[in-house]
Order: structure tokens, then C-alpha cells, then sequence
């Protein structure tokens, strides 16, 4: 492998996406999007909270011409259950949308069970979103999640950086080899902590954005990283370790001897 150019298959969802997707968080401009997309073939587009005029403006744009290409991921933090649907439904009118591809369950330290369960298969019974995903950061329910027979979690959405390694022990060696879910990280930078260079160690130059995606990058078990840049100069950041060559084994160890000193 030359470089992350190529995009590949987000586990058992079979979805076919590339190896940067972008979130809405930090308000990326629309055109920051469709030149990822355009240009590098960046196709998952994460309208996260809060959701920014300008991932809305982008993902509206882009469905129009090709829906198919695009994978829109939407995030319900409710616990409930009681707002799922409506909060759901919301937002596919808002983008203009039939269905998500992916409903991501949000910051869940337990496996989600009960209302909110049942609102999510009603909405995949219905045709409105494709596959569930499940983020967090209680690491162990990641492996109750997929390795539950009854489970219809397809995605992972973990946090991992140079930092905060925690998945390499506690998540990945719990994928199941056979009908294995999908995995996508994010806080590749520890929300900027890697690039500061008032968090480093003595004598050590700060990481590139384009260093961190690459260190997410450079796991097996990872599919996909999210970036969520806030203007147009941090998305051509993120998007250079795309074109970048994986990392070297001293690169690797150099990131996380960075990563070990941020997080101490």
C-alpha cells in the first residue's frame, strides 16, 4: 500500500468507504466537503452534533447527484428511546433524505437495550437507516455488542489515538474474525493535544493531523477515521495523510512515545 487512497469495505455493512470521513461538529464549510469528496473520494459525511449549516448544505448537494456515492451517517444521543424517531426524522428532512445509511447510538456505556433498540429496528424494518452503529468510551461493551448473538451492531465508532490506546487490549482482539463489524475511530489528534507543541515531551516537535490519522490508520482493525475540521486549511491537513505513505515502524514508535507523554 503506496498510500490511503484507496477506500475499502466498512465490514459486514459491505459499504465501501474511504479511509477519512468527515464530521460536522466544528463547522467544515460545504466546500470543504465536496472537494474531499471530488477530489480524494471521501464519502462518509458524519452530521454530527452540532450539525453545521454547511455538512447539511454539502450532504443536500451531493445527494442530489449521487446518493449512492455518499454514506451519511446521523447520531441520536437519547437514551430513551422516547426522541429517537423524532429527532431522527428531523434530520433526514433536513438533509433532504429518504434514509441514513448509518444511526449511530451515542455515548453508550452499556448495551443499548429496550426503547431505544426497539425505535432503531422499527426505523430499519421502515427502510430509514441501513445499519446501527454504537459509540462510547466504556471500551468492554464494545465486545459485548458484537459478540452477542441478538446483536445488530455493525459498527464500532471508538475512540483511539496516540493517546489513548486502549482499544489495541480492550476492543480489537474482541473482534470476531468471521462476519466482522465495521470499525471507525475518532479524537485522532486528542482534540488538538497531539499537535500542541506545549504538550510535548522535552526536545520533540509536535505530531502532523496528517501523523495521527495515519497512527489511526496504521491499526488492521481500523476501517475508517473521522476528522472534523473546522475551516478549509484543516481539511487539506487532514486530507494529505491520504496520499501520505503508511507510517515507518520509527514513526510509530516516535507517535507514541508522544502519545504516552500527553496522556501522563
Amino acid at each position: 500500500m503506496d498510500n490511503y487512497r484507496e477506500p475499502v469495505i466498512l465490514g459486514r455493512t459491505g459499504l465501501r468507504v474511504s479511509r477519512l470521513g468527515v464530521g460536522a461538529g466544528y463547522g467544515v464549510p460545504a466546500a470543504a466537503v465536496e472537494k474531499a469528496f471530488h477530489e480524494y473520494g471521501v464519502n462518509y459525511l458524519y452530521w454530527s452534533l452540532p450539525r453545521r449549516r454547511g455538512m447539511t448544505q454539502a450532504i443536500r448537494h451531493l445527494a442530489k447527484t449521487g446518493r449512492g456515492n455518499i454514506v451519511v451517517a446521523l447520531q441520536s444521543y437519547d437514551h430513551s428511546g422516547v426522541l429517537l424517531r423524532r429527532f431522527f426524522e428531523k434530520g433526514l428532512r433536513s438533509l433532504g433524505l429518504d434514509y441514513a445509511d448509518v444511526l449511530i447510538l451515542g455515548w453508550y456505556h452499556f448495551y443499548p437495550i429496550g426503547w431505544v433498540m426497539d425505535a432503531a429496528m422499527r426505523l430499519i424494518d421502515e427502510g430509514k437507516v441501513r445499519f446501527l452503529a454504537m459509540s462510547g468510551h466504556r471500551r468492554a461493551v464494545f465486545a459485548e455488542a458484537v459478540n452477542r448473538p441478538d446483536s445488530p451492531i455493525d459498527i464500532c465508532m471508538v475512540r483511539y489515538n496516540a493517546a489513548h490506546r486502549g482499544a489495541e487490549t480492550d476492543v480489537f482482539p474482541f473482534l470476531p474474525k468471521a462476519n466482522r463489524p465495521g470499525v471507525t475511530t475518532y479524537t485522532a489528534t486528542r482534540w488538538g493535544r497531539l499537535m500542541n507543541p506545549k504538550k510535548m515531551p522535552p526536545g520533540e516537535t509536535p505530531l502532523t493531523s496528517s501523523e495521527c490519522y495515519r497512527f489511526a490508520l496504521a491499526n488492521p482493525n481500523v476501517d475508517l477515521a473521522f476528522t472534523a475540521p473546522k475551516n478549509m486549511a484543516e481539511m487539506d491537513a487532514a486530507l494529505e495523510a491520504l496520499d501520505a505513505p503508511p507510517l515507518a515502524p520509527e514513526e510509530l514508535d516516535r507517535i507514541r512515545r508522544i502519545g504516552h507523554h500527553v496522556h501522563g
